[in-house]
Parts: C-alpha cells; structure tokens; sequence
C-alpha cells in the first residue's frame, strides 16, 4: 500500500493563503487548501511536505501524469532553442507536427485539418467560428447541465448558472439548449430507450418550435458531461443526434477537452459511440499542463475561414506543441488507452460495492477512468446530498487524497486519476475516499 507523507504542518500554505486573498480576487477559486510546490505522476507534495493522491489531475489535465520525464525533457530542450516567434510570423515545424498527428489520431476517414489556440474556452470559440463561416448559419445548439468555458460566448453555452453565469449577463445571441439524457434522474419507469426516443423528438420539434433548422449551423455536445456530473449517454442518442445533424446540414461538434487523450478508455470518448464529429475540440491533456488547445475537423469546414481570421498570438507555441507531441508517444508507449480501462473498472468495481452497501451513493457512472458517484439523501427521493459531497471533499483533502465534486445538484463525486497512477496508490486513494464516505455517513 502506497505511503502517503501527511503532517499536521501546515504553516507555509496557511500563509500562502493570506497573501493570496490579499493579492488575487476571490473569482479564481481553489478547491482544496494546498499549496502545491511538486508533483509527480500522481502523487502532489504541498509547500509544508504533505503529500496527497491526485484523484482530481488538474481536472483532467494530467492524463500523463505530473512532471512525465518525457514531456518535461521536451519542454527543455524547445526553451532552449526556440521559446516564441508566434505563429503567425514565423512558423515553426513542431505546430505542423502536432497538427500532422492530430489529423490522423482523431476519428474520420476524410481529410482534416487543426488549428491552435491556448485553452479549452479559446478552442470552442473558435469552432463556434468556423462552423458559422462554413454553413453561413449563426444559430449554435448546446446542452442542458453542459460546460464549455467562461468567455462570453462559452458561458452562454454552459447551462450551470451558478457559480459560471451569474451576474454576467446578457449574453451572446443565437445560442439554444436541448435536452441531454440523465438516467438516473429520468421520469420514474422510464427506459433508457424511451427516454432517447422522448429527447430526440423533442430536438426535432425545436425546429418546428423555437428555430428553423436553416438558421442553426451547429450542435457542440460533450461524450460525457464533464462539469455536469460525468453524465454519460447512450450509443442511441448520439447517434441519433447526428443523423439529426445530417438530414439538417449542421456540423456536428464533439467537446473533447475533459474526455480526449486516453481518459475513457479510447483516445477519444466519441469514439464509444461510432459517431463521427465534423469538428473537434481538444485541451487539457493534450500537453499535459502547457496551455495549449486545438480544433481539428473537416479540411473544407476548417479552410472556411480566410487568413487572419483564426488564432492568436501565443496559440500553438513551440514549447506547448513539442509537450503535446511527447504526451502522444507517452500515451503509445506506455499504453495509456488500456491502462484507463483497467483503472476504470477497478474504479467502478470499487464504487458498486459502495452503492450496495452505502446509503448516500445513487448512481455509479462513467467511461473508462472519467468515473463518478451520484450521492443522495435518500434513494428513493434522489433528494442532492450536497452539503455531504462537501464534507467528503474536505474529508478525503485532510487525509491525503485530492478529489473533486461536480453536477448541476453538487452532488456529484469525480474521479480523474492520471493515468500512470500505481495500483497501489489507487487503492490507497480508493481507502481514503472510502472512510471519508462512511464518516460523513454516521454523522
């Protein structure tokens, strides 16, 4: 069993903390109290010494770990020679190189093209641009309980009003929300199949209801809700959402930023769902911590856009695209894609044990290692246990795991484990999250 270093030190975070709150606005904010200084694959070491199990990986950034000796060698060796020309007045290989790679990694048997930019927000930004300047259609379709960003435009996208929304409107026009499948939380008696059979003939009358499909030049949807409580889909529904698109001429967007590169068990998690997008977006993983974000699709819809029309100054970056270019061999190499599947399923096996024998735990859900426990009051009502998530979340940071809460209730407890993560660090994570739930349930 992993050895996790845990004090009862904690001085220098505590000051640390007062100069953040003097120095930073409360707008940014923490999830947990540590005070990072280390990390390595997935353990983090704290400014006092304690060390914690990284359950959360930067919310899925760290697929690859913290501080892979790959990626940091490449990181080196590119400072060394070439920091930043930027792109767009003197380019470089290792922008085309990564492109190259992303071209033939993502699903499609057609021609595509990527384009760089800095964060996942920027990335679906600049999709929402591409699909208006190829179909000529302002009207964009996002998702209930969907996250995409803090921009303007992606906030408007986002359905979760608090904490993402509030206070910042009015927002950008032409967006619409449609019903996303939830299962567990589906009219009672209710099948999976009657419940994609209900929210896609209600995405067709919305043409009929709210705008005619001719103004709607795109539909961006997350495989899995990421913020909104790892809600996972059916094969069914997303493959009837596209048909949707296609009878409709409108381009078909997958988020990928939380569930790209490895995390679900498959490089992408659209790929669970034999759908192929027109366009995609990809972040977090993809450089394992670097700020970096691509769009790759369709060579027709990307090339839509003419020159200085895409990008921006630090997109791309010569140190960001060489990390990503190490992340990928890092995922072949040390066979990532399989390595989430055997993470996931310990993972699930361990939180199905808990729904039979926990009262809190509702649902188990996920995809690969993007795994998640719904906890409730009560099993029948399906009443949010919020406050108990909260209590859970501070519980397992006190004793050395790092772990993360979501869903449009709160109530949602994810896990995002790197990748590289060692069986016995798993299982220690695994025992601290455990006895944060059974305290937290006696109470």
């Amino acid at each position: 069993m992993a050895i996790i270093k845990q004090t009862e030190v904690n001085e220098k975070s505590q000051a640390l903390h007062k100069r953040r709150s003097e120095a930073v606005p409360r707008g940014p904010y923490n999830i947990t109290s540590i005070y990072a200084e280390s990390g390595k694959g997935a353990i983090i070491k704290d400014v006092d010494g304690n060390e914690y199990i990284d359950f959360a990986g930067g919310i899925g950034v760290q697929n690859v770990g913290h501080c892979h000796p790959k990626v940091v060698q490449a990181i080196k060796e590119q400072a060394e020679k070439l920091i930043h020309p930027c792109f767009h007045v003197a380019p470089y290989e290792s922008y085309v190189k990564l492109a190259e790679q992303l071209n033939k990694l993502t699903p499609g048997e057609f021609t595509k093209k990527t384009m760089f930019a800095n964060s996942g927000a920027e990335a679906v930004e600049n999709a929402v641009k591409i699909a208006r300047k190829y179909t000529k259609k302002a009207g964009i379709l996002s998702f209930e309980r969907g996250y995409h960003g803090r921009t303007l435009l992606t906030m408007t996208l986002t359905s979760k009003v608090k904490p993402y929304k509030h206070g910042f409107g009015p927002f950008a026009p032409s967006i619409y929300k449609l019903p996303y499948p939830y299962y567990y939380r589906a009219p009672q008696g209710m099948t999976t199949e009657q419940v994609d059979e209900r929210l896609l003939q209600e995405i067709r009358d919305f043409f009929l209801n709210t705008a005619a499909a001719d103004e709607v030049g795109a539909v961006i949807l997350e495989p899995v809700q990421g913020e909104g409580g790892f809600v996972v889909p059916s094969k069914t529904f997303v493959k009837g959402l596209k048909e949707i698109c296609e009878e409709n001429d409108i381009l078909f967007i997958a988020d990928e930023i939380q569930t790209g590169f490895a995390r679900t068990g498959k490089w992408f998690a659209i790929e669970h769902f034999d759908v192929t997008p027109d366009l995609m977006t990809m972040s977090k993983s993809i450089a394992a911590g670097m700020p970096l974000s691509a769009v790759t699709g369709r060579a027709e819809v990307m090339d839509a856009s003419d020159p200085g029309q895409l990008g921006g100054t630090f997109g791309g970056s010569p140190i960001a695209c060489q990390a990503g270019l190490a992340v990928i061999d890092v995922i072949k190499e040390e066979q990532l894609v399989d390595r989430a599947n055997a993470i996931g399923k310990r993972i699930n096996d361990f939180l199905q044990e808990l729904k039979e024998t926990n009262p809190f735990v509702g649902d188990v859900r996920g995809l690969g290692a993007m795994q998640a426990i719904e906890l409730v009051k009560d099993k029948n009502t399906k009443e949010p246990a919020k406050e108990e998530v909260a209590q859970i979340v501070a519980q397992c940071n006190k004793n050395g795991l790092i772990a993360l809460s979501a869903g449009i209730y709160s109530n949602v407890l994810r896990f995002l484990p790197p990748l590289v993560i060692q069986d016995d660090e798993l299982e220690a994570g695994l025992n601290i999250l455990k006895n944060a739930i059974e305290k937290v349930s006696k109470k």
